[in-house]
């Protein structure tokens, strides 16, 4: 119920029971002045009966009493009156009373107690009053009545009517009452006067704070006035501007850093908690990813903010190959699955045909529908995608694309823009750890041959025995050498000689399978680790190969065309040692002494050929030649 119904019921009950109280009171008080003005009635009645009658006793016409009583009866508000003797009155005078008593006539007669009663049915006031013999005063009864002083001589039934008086009564009890009700009414109409400023305020205020509730702050109060009233409506109004303008300002700086564009209808407490809410969040994410130590990390824990986070059930996570027009599927829905399922695969192979892309904008097919050809909405025509190129140092490093059925866009509208800024946060580190996989990359391959270098064998060497010993399988390790490699450098010069190593870097990347490492081990030194699944080695056979190509290999140079040839050393792990560190030594070993026995050819390690100490430092001083 309203505060205005509220203060004029209050008002109204007020009012009324105030009537009803006074109605009350008033009905009793005059019944009971009724009351009192017919007892005073019969009183006086009853003692003009008792002069009358002793004046006629005394002037000897007490048989004229009847036509008195008569006449008596006839006075206007008097029904009846009754005079009755008593027995002892009887005795003394004879001519007892034809009108016999009633009980009421008996009880006063027998007690001299006055009886005073409304009759049954409450329109007729009854008196019986009893005539008490008196030696006292003039005249003396006890000197005509031969009765003891105190006795009861009669008594006198007197019955009025309260009609009139009733009448009366309520034309007084009208009269005041509608001075009270007119009286009411003036001071409600005054009341509400004075009370309507104050709820006009209460409803204002009622108004303000439900609009503010709701994110609107631009409600304002009337503030006519200069009470306490007018000074809350002036408060309340400070405090909306100041809310109106402090939030708003907030509120657009958030959206601002989220480049989130704010609608014309919203709710700013919400819109702002939510924003900073959302804020908040993506500091911890950006915390979280810096401390992890590879790009597929984040991504999984992009995937993660995806599903968990923003309840997107379907959503791909394409990776950018630089320089090889690729797109790598990193998660395609949930981590774990790399399947190219919403776009053609087409894309995997030539990046430039996705749209996102070549143009590095927001593809949104809401907005424009079918702008992407490739995306594969032959699993469900329900489905609708928005791709989000995220940008990596100027380019797009990876594409986001969110897959979602279209009724439910307004969901994604209303996340996208948080969405964006988990992906902008996560650009930087993702790119930092792109930058320092290649710095890393940089430090375990051969500048010049693009080859893995020694380094890199240092750090994959435990990972790669590992691997061995789980599957099982079996290395074959070639150490190989180019036969005087010195004498090119000083004959054709530096450039020349990095020409050589480059031709053979090549021929050993042609003869050796992806799974299988190449290794610049320094120099003119190179090392091949062949990762065996059968149940021989083919070391042996894949290293003559390679010396053969090499024998046959033109390498022309600026000024020349130079045939070289290379030394190879073979050891097996784990047959030639469970070290297999102690096999690197082992094939280096092979290689002295391919050196040794005349150089182009390929020498598989014994144990009982490696070499003693002083042949070991002539067969370098040979190598060196």
């Amino acid at each position: 119920m309203k505060l205005k119904n509220k203060i004029s019921l209050l008002t109204i009950s007020f009012i009324v029971a105030m009537l009803l109280i006074l109605a009350s009171v008033s009905t009793y008080s005059f019944r009971q002045l009724s009351l009192m003005t017919a007892k005073d009635h019969a009183r006086s009645a009853a003692e003009v009966v008792r002069v009358s009658l002793t004046e006629a006793m005394i002037n000897g016409v007490i048989d004229k009493r009847a036509s008195f009583l008569q006449r008596l009866a006839e006075v206007e508000g008097l029904k009846d009156v009754r005079v009755l003797r008593a027995l002892a009155v009887d005795r003394q005078f004879g001519h007892p009373d034809a009108i016999q008593p009633d009980g009421i006539e008996v009880q006063v007669m027998a007690s001299a107690t006055p009886y005073y009663s409304l009759t049954e049915t409450g329109d007729l006031f009854r008196a019986t009053i009893p005539y008490i013999a008196s030696n006292q005063g003039m005249p003396n009864c006890l000197a005509c009545h031969a009765v003891d002083n105190g006795s009861v001589l009669g008594v006198i039934t007197i019955t009025i009517s309260i009609d009139a008086l009733r009448h009366q009564a309520l034309t007084i009890l009208s009269s005041m009452f509608a001075v009270l009700a007119t009286i009411a009414l003036i001071f409600l109409m005054i009341f509400r006067r004075q009370m309507n400023p104050i709820i006009e305020t209460a409803q204002g205020v009622q108004q303000v704070v439900h609009q503010a509730r709701l994110g609107e702050f631009s409600g304002r109060i009337d503030d006519n006035g200069g009470d306490e009233v007018a000074q809350i409506a002036r408060d309340l109004n400070r405090l909306m501007n100041y809310l109106q303008d402090r939030l708003g300002e907030t509120c657009k700086d958030v959206a601002s850093l989220m480049k989130y564009e704010l609608p014309k209808e919203i709710d700013l407490i919400r819109a702002t908690t939510d924003m900073v809410a959302g804020l908040v969040d993506v500091s911890k994410f950006k915390q979280e990813i810096e401390g992890d130590q590879t790009q597929l990390e984040i991504y999984h824990r992009i995937a993660f903010i995806l599903s968990d986070h923003f309840k997107i059930g379907n959503f791909s996570i394409y990776e950018t190959q630089t320089g090889q027009n690729r797109l790598i599927p990193i998660v395609v829905d949930k981590p774990g699955c790399t399947e190219c399922r919403w776009c053609d695969p087409h894309i995997l192979y030539q990046a430039d045909s996705c749209r996102a892309l070549r143009t590095g904008h927001i593809i949104d097919a809401i907005a424009q529908p079918r702008i992407c050809s490739r995306f594969n909405g032959r699993i469900d025509d329900r489905m609708q995608h928005i791709c989000l190129p995220v940008i990596h140092s100027g380019s797009v490093g990876c594409v986001v694309q969110l897959v979602f059925n279209g009724k439910h866009s307004r969901d994604i509208y209303r996340i996208l823009p948080l969405i964006l800024v988990y992906l902008r946060e996560s650009s930087s580190v993702v790119e930092a750890k792109r930058l320092m996989s290649a710095l890393r990359e940089t430090t375990l391959r051969d500048a010049m041959t693009g080859l893995r270098n020694r380094r890199f064998l240092e750090e994959y060497a435990s990972t790669l025995i590992i691997r061995s010993q789980r599957s099982p399988q079996k290395l074959s390790v070639m150490m190989m050498d180019l036969d005087k490699f010195k004498s090119v450098n000083d004959t054709y010069g530096h450039e020349a000689g990095d020409i050589v190593l480059k031709t053979l870097a090549e021929v050993l990347r042609n003869a050796v399978r992806d799974s299988d490492l190449v290794i610049r081990y320094g120099g003119e030194e190179f090392l091949v680790i062949l990762q065996e699944s059968g149940d021989d080695y083919s070391g042996n056979a894949l290293a003559e190969k390679i010396r053969d190509a090499v024998a046959k290999k033109n390498i022309r140079i600026p000024s020349a065309v130079l045939h070289k040839t290379l030394s190879i050393g073979v050891a097996h792990y784990p047959q030639d040692s469970e070290d297999f560190w102690e096999v690197v030594k082992h094939a280096d070993s092979a290689l002295y002494q391919a050196k040794n026995q005349g150089r182009n050819r390929v020498i598989h390690w014994q144990a009982d050929h490696d070499a003693a100490p002083e042949e070991a430092a002539r067969m370098v001083e040979t190598m060196v030649d």
